[in-house]
């Protein structure tokens, strides 16, 4: 059985500039299949905008508000959101100058520093 607490989990930046809490990935937990963690985005900034080869991802915005930005296609987020982004799909998100943006983020298959480009 595998349980990890959010508070154990140690934070790290990830190659797009978002703040990370691993929950369940490749590092902490026997997946194969899926990736899920906590990202946290600063009030007023943004991920660098990037796609992944391999890995769809999902987030699901949990506290804040901001804007997402699919291949050019911008719309705004709030708690409760839940955004599809598949494999391929240029990307970013931006915390509105509020507070932090805070969400969950699941990537199937799991999250790899190495599976990020940017332009």
């Amino acid at each position: 059985m595998e349980i990890r607490s959010l508070g154990a989990a140690t934070p790290f930046t990830t190659k797009d500039g978002s703040t990370i809490r691993s929950l369940l990935d490749l590092a902490v937990a026997p997946v194969r299949n899926q990736s899920l963690a906590e990202a946290t985005v600063e009030a007023g900034a943004a991920t660098e905008r990037h796609y992944h080869r391999e890995s769809e991802e999902i987030y699901y915005v949990v506290e804040g508000d901001g804007e997402v930005e699919l291949d050019g296609e911008r719309a705004a987020v709030g708690p409760g959101d839940a955004v599809l982004i598949p494999p391929g799909t240029w990307h970013e998100i931006r915390a509105s100058d509020a507070g932090p943006l805070r969400f969950l983020c699941c990537c199937a298959p799991p999250y790899r520093h190495e599976d990020t480009y940017f332009d």
